[in-house]
């Protein structure tokens, strides 16, 4: 038996009645037909197991049914833990905004009433599929800037761009971690500036990897000037002192 608080969902404004949650429990994963859930005016709704398949079990069948009703979902998104409205009036008239906690972006943004082009989140991997990469890679520098300005640091935007560019290169995501570093270039003393130096190490000489010292980190490491600025050229002159023959004064000299 089940009784609805009709003044609670009166009071939250849920678009919810007997009927509509008596065809969710339905098309759940309770594996219950139309006739074993019934509704019996506005706030009752009664749910009979099936006795031809139960008849041995009903005890146990019946308890199964009492854990698993309280999580079914009558309404919404079954990703969405929690929606608050956010007021925000920093920047002019207050505008509102609707946080969501949880995932789910594509079924938000299908959600009727919600404006697609407007919707954000700060879930990296789940814009990435939803996206495309380049959403991804602008959601990346969003992120930084907005942790950045929360604790009153200012970084120059060409930086985090450099930063999201590196990561999202090649067509997925990358993290700055060794796994991440791995897939985007090759290089054994990149690999062992990070993390694991001496395991990198020693299966590049093991395996008999070699290293062109192209990058940035391995000129470091090695005491190299790195190919950048002033260091990418690579251009010797010998310059040596120059005798300069005195000018010969021309024969039309009109001084």
């Amino acid at each position: 038996l089940i009784k609805l608080d009709l003044d609670r969902i009166r009071v939250l404004g849920l678009e919810v009645n007997a009927e509509t949650i008596r065809y969710s429990i339905c098309t759940s994963k309770l594996k219950l037909k139309q006739e074993n859930v019934e509704v019996y005016g506005p706030s009752l709704i009664i749910i009979r197991p099936d006795p031809t398949k139960h008849s041995h079990a009903l005890n146990a069948e019946l308890q199964r049914l009492l854990s698993a009703i309280p999580n079914v979902v009558v309404a919404g998104l079954p990703q969405v833990s929690r929606a608050v409205i956010a007021v925000d009036d920093a920047h002019g008239p207050p505008t509102y905004k609707l946080c969501v906690e949880g995932y789910g972006l594509r079924d938000v943004m299908a959600t009727y009433g919600v404006v697609g082009a407007r919707t954000k989140s700060n879930n990296i991997l789940e814009v990435y599929v939803t996206l495309g990469i380049e959403a991804a890679r602008t959601t990346i520098m969003n992120e930084i800037t907005d942790v950045m300005e929360g604790h009153g640091m200012s970084v120059d935007h060409r930086h985090i761009m450099l930063l999201a560019s590196q990561m999202t290169s090649r067509g997925e995501v990358l993290g700055i971690t060794r796994h991440g570093l791995a897939k985007m270039r090759e290089s054994v003393f990149n690999l062992a500036s990070f993390e694991k130096t001496a395991d990198h190490l020693f299966d590049a000489a093991y395996y008999g990897q070699t290293d062109s010292i192209d990058g940035v980190s391995e000129r470091i490491i090695l005491g190299m000037p790195a190919a950048i600025g002033t260091g990418l050229f690579k251009l010797i002159h010998n310059h040596t002192e120059t005798k300069l023959d005195e000018m010969v004064e021309p024969i039309f000299n009109t001084t």
